[in-house]
């Protein structure tokens, strides 16, 4: 039979209030109703509103303390800061966005234009997908190719390069889909 070590004995936090405990005598009822209010405010009893704002007062002075105020002041300004660029950053996408749609169409004309003499260039994300799949659906290729299929002229220009590499024997269509041929 082992014995157990005797473990220091904690008297409860009741039995040791008296020791913990200080008075502090306030210049005025109002300054004490206000800090009753501030401490409401903030969502804590006066002890733990009085407790915070001592040590904050005596942390002032150590390295790397910063005070829950001037925290919470950075974080509001942080959350500002964040709404402006979460802003910018939907105008830019929408910007980015209108720019792809033009390109998609501009990138189409070639294969829309039956009378277009000179160097059509293919979508080189369709070959690499063609080439690395193998098979693939055709819901499938306007996705990955983040195709609109309501445009249907860029829907159509993609066909036409499908197509295209159908004659040079390098696709071959499948059912719903294209298939790369080696």
């Amino acid at each position: 039979m082992t014995k157990k070590k005797a473990e220091p004995t904690q008297q409860p936090k009741t039995e040791t209030i008296k020791e913990r405990s200080i008075y502090v005598y306030l210049p005025s009822r109002e300054m004490a109703e206000e800090w009753k209010q501030k401490a409401q405010a903030a969502g804590m009893s006066i002890s733990k509103f009085v407790i915070e704002n001592a040590e904050g007062g005596l942390r002032r002075d150590e390295e790397g303390f910063t005070p829950r105020a001037e925290l919470l002041e950075r974080v509001t300004k942080l959350e500002e800061e964040n709404t402006e660029l979460r802003k910018k950053t939907k105008i830019l996408d929408s910007a980015i966005n209108n720019l792809d749609s033009e390109l998609q169409s501009y990138r189409a004309q070639p294969f829309l234009n039956n009378n277009f003499t000179g160097f059509r260039k293919y979508e080189k994300d369709l070959i690499q997908l063609l080439k690395k799949r193998k098979k693939v659906d055709s819901t499938e290729i306007l996705k990955t190719l983040d195709i609109d299929p309501t445009k249907s002229d860029v829907v159509k220009a993609i066909n036409r390069q499908l197509e295209n590499l159908e004659r040079y024997g390098l696709v071959r269509p499948i059912l719903g889909g294209w298939e790369w041929r080696e």
